[in-house]
């Protein structure tokens, strides 16, 4: 079959994943602060006083504009801030941005609301978060000295909220007193808009899209993603969608953590510099993860503040950090007592740290949920100090090809050599990222039919082996190509035979960025390399009777740019090879997950 045939007959297939993983992010992050659940009559204590079209004047003389509400009596109030390029006016049903502050405000709060720079209401022009850290803290100050403010500023939000936080605090505004910041990105090449170094072709396509112009662009009902998708070179399928996209050829432009990057990027002098409390809240199914933790690593690591630091991580996809929950994902269920009230706990947090009528801010360091056990976990530190790194092995007869296949997990190393498993890797017939229209929370017993799908599974548990922490597949791999990805994901396979996905992303790594995003290095053909594939921070117990499974293939489209196997520079390339991969372990080649245990128990128990 050739490539275009190949590519028309996962038209049908692909049409509804195409457009859901596209959208899945830009929805998520959307939909995110708009669901907030409205405070009952019951709960009112105040009037509220509302602001509309508040201008705010920046360095540069550029004014953005804010809504704000507060008391209708008394003040000065203390003063939380969110700015966000997704609108300050945006309803969603009977959930809004405006209900999540007039709850705020019914307390005792004065709360603005912000469209940031080139978004809504606001001037200038819109440049993804480089103009972030210095529009924030003009926003801080200049809201901190109104007569309406006490003078003391705390930020909230999620998502790209939560990362505007991250880059205004690093300005040191002196009136910034605390931060609840919520799925924020912030590892640039491995979350947004690369991931192990592979480019987020339909996030890109759908995020930039739609965050172009002042209002959210969204007339693409109809189009033909699959034609976007597959047109290269990549660097012009912002022409073929219908628009002109300058952020989208810059990040294509920019695919090394070079200059452009740095920009965004902390270092340990920045966490050193911020003496803040902040709330991290994040999901283990939250594609901003990767940023949530590194905030959260860096801040504990280096910041004088390092003792206010708190943590809260639930069974939650991307929205779900800032709603409080969900009761589904994907193909998995949870209890209610997985849901939180998102604003009561914003609250407690404001009410101790921001408006000080509350003595303490009594909370763990680290609140996680554990799915599988369904129990909420209370730690002194994260990753929990228990917490024991355990390897289980990769092995095959050489036929790990599909869930029919003999590959195989196992808690002990290779005894001898077990020969190597092979596929080829076809640019034009990817593996689909998903066998429905998201993977989180799925069950990909489907793409295990595949011979391009390496599947690798435990002998079933007989006590529950639970895992909280960072999860890395470190696997040694050949290839005939100068380039190539590999794409791996973790499983927990139920009694019924699903293989539910687990984790925030399908892990990838790009083989030119296999030793550091900061350079790219070919591969010799037919030399075997090392990798690593980061599969996130879990908090899963794999129960009795259950099995851990994983895959390593090598695509996840749409959501990754199949990688073309030619080593050419990713933006303007328009050739296509196979690649012939290959996955060792043996004695001298072992390949292993790192799994973070810190338990184990019996069924009895």
């Amino acid at each position: 079959m050739s490539g275009n045939d190949q590519r028309s007959a996962l038209r049908s297939r692909m049409s509804v994943l195409a457009l859901g993983l596209a959208a899945v992010m830009l929805a998520a992050i959307c939909t995110a602060i708009l669901t907030a659940p409205a405070a009952p009559a019951s709960a009112q204590t105040a009037e509220i006083k509302r602001m509309f079209d508040v201008r705010t004047p920046m360095r540069d003389g550029v004014e953005l504009s804010a809504d704000v509400w507060m008391p209708a009596e008394g003040g000065p109030f203390p003063t939380i801030i969110i700015r966000t390029p997704y609108l300050k006016t945006m309803v969603m049903g009977d959930f809004s941005l405006a209900g999540w502050a007039t709850y705020f405000a019914e307390r005792g709060y004065a709360v603005a609301i912000q469209d940031t720079r080139g978004r809504g209401d606001s001037d200038g022009e819109f440049d993804f978060f480089f103009q972030e850290g210095e529009d924030g803290y003009d926003t801080i100050e200049w809201m901190a000295t109104q007569p309406w403010s006490n003078g003391d500023v705390c930020t909230a939000g999620v998502s790209y909220l939560g990362t505007d936080q991250w880059l205004a605090a690093r300005e040191h505004p002196p009136s910034l007193r605390c931060m609840v910041a919520t799925a924020a990105a912030g590892r640039w090449m491995h979350e947004l808009p690369y991931y192990g170094g592979a480019w987020m072709m339909a996030w890109s396509l759908d995020w930039i899209n739609g965050t172009s112009g002042r209002n959210m662009q969204t007339n693409t009902a109809g189009m033909d993603m699959e034609s976007v998708y597959w047109h290269r070179p990549l660097i012009t399928q912002d022409d073929v969608m219908g628009r002109d996209m300058p952020l989208f050829n810059d990040f294509l432009e920019n695919s090394t953590m070079n200059e452009y990057w740095e920009r965004l990027h902390f270092t340990e002098e920045d966490f050193r510099g911020l003496d803040l409390p902040v709330l991290h809240v994040t999901g283990w199914f939250d594609g901003d993860q990767p940023g949530a933790m590194f905030y959260w690593d860096g801040m504990m690591a280096h910041s004088p503040a390092a003792d206010r630091q708190y943590m809260l991580a639930g069974p939650w996809g991307h929205a779900e950090t800032f709603i409080g929950g969900t009761l589904t994902l994907g193909d998995m269920e949870f209890e209610p007592h997985a849901l939180v009230d998102n604003e009561a706990e914003h609250l407690a947090f404001f009410d101790h740290y921001l408006k000080g009528t509350a003595d303490s801010y009594d909370q763990p360091r680290a609140r996680i949920y554990v799915v599988g056990a369904e129990e909420w976990r209370e730690f002194d530190r994260y990753p929990p100090a228990d917490v024991q790194a355990t390897s289980l092995y990769l092995s095959s007869g050489g036929n790990a090809n599909s869930i029919v296949g003999d590959g195989a997990l196992s808690w002990s190393p290779p005894a001898d050599d077990s020969p190597p498993d092979e596929f080829t890797f076809d640019p034009t017939r990817p593996v689909p990222a998903s066998a429905g229209t998201t993977f989180l929370g799925e069950d990909r017993t489907p793409l295990h039919r595949r011979d391009d799908v390496l599947v690798y599974t435990s002998e079933e548990m007989d006590e529950a082996v639970e895992i909280v922490g960072r999860v890395v597949i470190e696997f040694h791999a050949a290839t005939d190509a100068r380039d190539t990805d590999f794409v791996a994901s973790i499983m927990d396979v139920y009694p019924d035979g699903r293989a539910v996905n687990l984790g925030p992303n399908i892990g990838v790594v790009r083989a030119r960025y296999r030793h550091g995003f900061d350079r790219e290095e070919l591969l010799t053909p037919g030399e075997v390399a090392r990798y690593e594939i980061d599969l996130g921070h879990i908090g899963h117990s794999f129960e009795p009777g259950h099995r851990i499974r994983i895959d390593l293939t090598s695509s996840a489209y749409p959501a990754i740019a199949p990688n073309q196997n030619t080593g050419n520079p990713v933006a303007t390339d328009t050739e296509w090879n196979t690649a012939n991969q290959i996955i060792f372990h043996s004695l001298e080649y072992p390949s292993r997950i790192v799994l973070p245990i810190r338990a184990r128990r019996r069924a009895t128990e």
